[in-house]
């Protein structure tokens, strides 16, 4: 069963969504203080299948947790934001979060994109443990959630690293914002603008001169067979 870890100052909130989601089998734990959540996370975190997130919380914010324990956990971060806060989601995003919302939300919307998460990390782990995806120097463990550049391991979101693996599967062929947003996140909701933020995570990360992801004006993005 897929244990999701529920972050929110909001007791009303938490519970509604806690609620919602045990309705449709899910295991949920509820942590209203974010101190508490946080040390939650880390000596439970391997045990989580997926964590929602409240940006605005008192002592630490949901960004302030998530830049903390991203290295630690694998599994999705979904950021729940004020309405008009987008620029919060945004910074969320480049923390190392997969997703975001925004209040006031629908509950049944967020219950779907938590579901298209959990089957995309189904999807995910069921390929081969020894698959490796090299182009140039870079190189994608898909079993192991791992890239290196030059030898070197560089740590990515889980969002992130299903960003690059496709745009790698697909090396040399313009993919649309589109494309990439219906594969990437599996669900119609959602803001498509995510897909520049993690491709600008992952630039930064991994190509700060722009050698291997090109940016196709009007359509979408090109991972360049780049030789070393």
């Amino acid at each position: 069963m897929s244990k999701i870890l529920i972050v929110d100052d909001d007791i009303s909130i938490a519970q509604l969504l806690s609620d919602a989601l045990e309705d449709e089998g899910f295991e949920t734990v509820v942590k209203n203080d974010s101190k508490a959540a946080y040390d939650y996370i880390i000596s439970e975190g391997e045990s989580l299948s997926l964590i929602t997130l409240d940006i605005m919380m008192p002592e630490l914010s949901g960004i302030d947790i998530c830049r903390f324990v991203r290295s630690k956990v694998k599994c999705p971060i979904i950021f729940i934001s004020a309405k008009g806060k987008s620029v919060d989601a945004m910074i969320g995003l480049e923390a190392g979060a997969d997703d975001y919302i925004s209040k006031p939300f629908v509950v049944e919307e967020l219950v779907a994109r938590v579901k298209a998460h959990l089957r995309r990390e189904e999807r995910h782990t069921n390929k081969a443990e020894e698959g490796v995806i090299k182009v140039g120097d870079i190189e994608l463990h898909i079993g192991s959630f791992e890239v290196y550049k030059n030898g070197e391991i560089v740590y990515f979101s889980t969002r992130e690293f299903q960003l690059l693996q496709y745009l790698m599967e697909n090396a040399g062929k313009v993919l649309t914002r589109e494309q990439i947003f219906g594969h990437v996140w599996d669900t119609e909701f959602g803001d498509i603008g995510t897909v520049a933020v993690n491709i600008k995570s992952i630039r930064d990360k991994i190509d700060p001169k722009n050698e291997y992801i090109k940016t196709v004006w009007g359509v979408g993005y090109k991972f360049v067979k780049v030789s070393r």
